[in-house]
């Protein structure tokens, strides 16, 4: 499964809404995955990645309509967690992320996402440790 860095929180954060309801079934399905298979890979990737595949917003393969803004949070989970492209076991790599982030952090990250005032990253993601 192929997931862009910002996705590690939002499929953490994930309860049942979305831009449409293909994006909702596409992301239901894959939060359901990640969260019950202890051995779930996850490949990193810079650009669109399979949550995105349903989504209303990407333009192209490889292109969001909101580009800068989610390469941006990308970059940002990169920077703080040294996020690279390549291979993790998802609940190892959101356990390593969850244990450092702080609430400045989050804020930073993911202030300017539509969904973070009404999702439950910000709890899930800040209550696990």
């Amino acid at each position: 499964m192929k997931l862009r860095p910002h996705h590690l929180l939002c499929t953490q954060g994930y309860s049942g809404k979305g831009y449409s309801d293909d994006f909702v079934e596409n992301m239901t399905a894959i939060t359901t995955h990640l969260r019950s298979d202890a051995d779930a890979a996850v490949d990193i990737v810079f650009f669109t990645d399979d949550i995105c595949k349903k989504c209303p917003r990407m333009v192209s393969d490889g292109l969001c309509k909101n580009d800068a803004k989610v390469k941006l949070f990308d970059k940002k989970i990169s920077d703080y967690f040294g996020i690279e492209e390549k291979t993790y076991i998802y609940q190892d790599i959101i356990g390593e992320i969850n244990a450092k982030m702080t609430p400045r952090m989050m804020d930073d990250i993911c202030g300017d996402c539509e969904w973070y005032p009404i999702s439950s990253c910000r709890k899930v993601i800040l209550d696990t440790h």
